[in-house]
């Protein structure tokens, strides 16, 4: 557990970019582990929608409940997609990274986004607070922490470029150690922020993306959000519209084989 921040902060300093895919319960993050990804993300939209839930719907302690679960399932860092922390103020972005740090993460993310409809993003005053007081707790720790500063502009209508720039590079002064801007639409884009910043960028993938164009952007780090918890769902729902419209089971072609995921979890860790 003590080298588990430094392996991960190794994978932003190695050259080229690398997936960090998102799983969203311990099965999910085994099966993932075992294809020989080098580090987890946990996705807070992925874990409440398996939960029955909105994207926002569950509780922090809950969620740190559901990292805890994915940190002990196997031997890979972990980062967290905590949103928005455990509340509004500069103090609470403190405690979470304290929380995080206890459940054994490798590193999390803090968001900008406020969770309130109303006023989605938090004032950029505020903003940069709460990045500098998290970053400050995650210096604080007894072992390496990578703490990951979001700027949530594009994911709540608010497509400004300019602005999210803005907020990236106030929050590499204020001390985060990995800068992410969910919500890029293109390389172009990919390209003038990881350009405009001096930290490692995280980017989440779109069908329109590649690891070669990402890295070459200048890209470090690429994530997948909910995207494979809502591929597993569309999996799903492509399966029941079969049987119940057209009375067939064509879809069983395409399963992952029982016998391959019963060896899989007889495994020891």
């Amino acid at each position: 557990m003590a080298d588990i921040g430094s392996t991960f902060r190794a994978l932003h300093e190695a050259e080229g970019a690398f997936i960090i895919p998102n799983p969203w319960d311990i099965g999910t993050a085994k099966l993932l582990a075992a294809l020989g990804f080098k580090a987890l993300a946990t996705t807070s939209a992925g874990y409440a929608f398996s939960r029955g839930l909105p994207d926002g719907g569950v509780p922090f302690d809950e969620r740190m409940d559901h990292c805890r679960e994915i940190v002990d399932a196997m031997p890979l860092p972990v980062s967290a997609d905590l949103e928005h922390g455990k509340g509004d103020s500069p103090d609470s972005a403190a405690e979470t990274i304290f929380a995080a740090e206890a459940a054994g993460l490798a590193g999390c993310s803090i968001e900008d986004a406020t969770g309130d409809p109303q006023n989605p993003i938090y004032d950029f005053q505020l903003a940069v607070e709460r990045v500098t007081a998290a970053a400050e707790a995650a210096r604080a720790l007894p072992r390496d922490f990578v703490f990951t500063a979001r700027a949530e502009n594009f994911l709540h209508g608010r497509p400004d470029l300019d602005d999210t720039i803005r907020r990236l590079q106030a929050f590499e002064k204020a001390g985060a150690d990995v800068l992410y801007a969910p919500g890029l639409s293109d390389i172009k884009q990919v390209r003038t922020v990881c350009q405009a910043v001096g930290k490692p960028v995280n980017v989440l993938a779109t069908a329109g993306f590649s690891v070669a164009a990402l890295a070459e952007a200048g890209a470090k780090r690429i994530s997948l959000g909910s995207k494979l918890t809502n591929l597993a769902f569309g999996a799903v729902e492509r399966a029941a519209q079969e049987m119940l419209h057209k009375g067939t089971f064509t879809y069983a072609r395409e399963i992952m084989p029982f016998a391959q995921l019963q060896d899989m979890f007889s495994k020891a860790d």
